[in-house]
This record gives structure tokens, C-alpha cells and sequence, in this order.
């Protein structure tokens, strides 16, 4: 799975109507919500939007009839295996009506090109975990972690006898990472796993 690495934005008119896509990566709900509040326009026929994160997803025709807005944005997204991902498709109508297969394809190949101009990133399922280090080893270890591709110590703070790390380790090399810190510390310092998140 992907999700964008910033906002884009994609213009296009379709006859006569204009019609703007503005996506972006979205971590929850909440962060839809604020997205649409402050990219719907409000001189505009109509504000469409989808979005998906895992499981949970919305969309909405705002007025649009039923089925030809949301959804075909929505299935732009999931067409282009995206997560984390909003767009809200802006229409300004310019006089000519496209029919229920005409808005369809409007809403959702703007969309879809929106997303397609974009850049993505993968997304890496990771897993979170601390570790208490002692200042003897700490150097050590955070070269070790910091040669691991895509281990992250997202926090350190200093106790009495060393630092707590707060890691974020790739779920794929999570035993190698613990074995390795585990090798060069004689097993002083252990990689306790928690649970993974997406």
C-alpha cells in the first residue's frame, strides 16, 4: 500500500464544467474533516470527496445524484492501491449536463489523475517499542539502529544510568534488529516487541 507524500492538485474542464481534485494524506478522521473545511469551496456547484484509511472510508456526492461522485473517487483511490488518502473533487458547473456516466467518469478520472501526478510512498507496517540503554552502550547501539534501513528513534530521554530510546522498527526486520542489538551488547539491552501498526 501507498500514500501521498504531499498535497497535489489537478484541474480539468469537462465540458464546460470545471473540475479541481486536491488530495492529500490524511492520518483520521479528524484530519478529513479539517482537509474538507478548508479546501471545499464555497462558490461551487458541488464539493465531492472520498477517503480511505484501512478499513474505515467515506465518501460523499453533495448533491450530485446518487452514486456519481464519492464513490468513483473513492474507487480511484483503492484503484491505485492508496491509503491515507483524501481528495475532494470541486465542480463548477458550466451549463451543459454530463448524465449520470458522464459524471462518473468526470468525478473519477479527475480524480484518478490527480492521484496518478502525485508522489507516493510506501507504507511500511512498523512496530513501536523502548529500550533502556546504558551510557557504555549507548553509542553503540544508536550506530546500529541508525545502519538499519528505515529504524527510526522517534524519542530519547536520559535516566540515572543511561537513556530510554523509543524505536519505530520496520515489522519485516524487527527480529534482526533485536538480535543484532542484542549480539553486540552481550545482551544487555533487549528489544521488547509490541504489537504492529499500519
Amino acid at each position: 500500500m501507498f500514500s501521498l507524500e504531499r498535497i497535489e492538485t489537478l484541474e480539468q474542464i469537462v465540458k464546460k464544467s470545471r473540475f479541481r481534485a486536491v488530495a492529500r494524506p490524511i492520518a483520521s478522521e479528524q484530519d478529513a474533516r479539517d482537509f474538507l473545511a478548508a479546501h471545499a469551496a464555497a462558490g461551487a456547484n458541488h464539493n465531492c470527496w472520498a477517503w480511505r484509511i484501512g478499513q474505515s472510508y467515506r465518501f460523499n456526492d453533495d448533491g450530485e445524484p446518487s452514486g456519481t461522485a464519492g464513490k468513483p473517487i473513492l474507487q480511484a483511490i483503492d484503484g491505485q492501491s492508496l491509503d491515507q488518502v483524501m481528495v475532494i473533487v470541486t465542480r463548477w458547473f458550466g451549463g451543459v449536463l454530463l448524465g449520470t456516466g458522464g459524471l462518473i467518469r468526470a468525478y473519477g478520472g479527475t480524480a484518478a489523475a490527480c492521484l496518478k501526478a502525485a508522489s507516493v510512498v510506501e507504507l511500511v507496517a512498523t512496530v513501536e517499542t523502548t529500550v533502556q540503554v546504558s551510557f557504555s552502550d549507548l553509542a553503540l547501539v544508536k550506530a546500529r539502529l541508525a545502519a538499519a534501513a528505515g529504524v527510526r528513534i522517534a524519542n530519547e530521554e536520559f535516566v540515572d544510568s543511561g537513556a530510554c530510546l523509543a524505536l519505530s522498527i520496520p515489522q519485516a526486520i524487527v527480529e534482526e534488529v533485536s538480535q543484532t542489538i542484542a549480539d553486540v551488547t552481550s545482551g544487555r539491552v533487549v528489544v521488547s516487541v509490541q504489537p504492529a501498526l499500519p
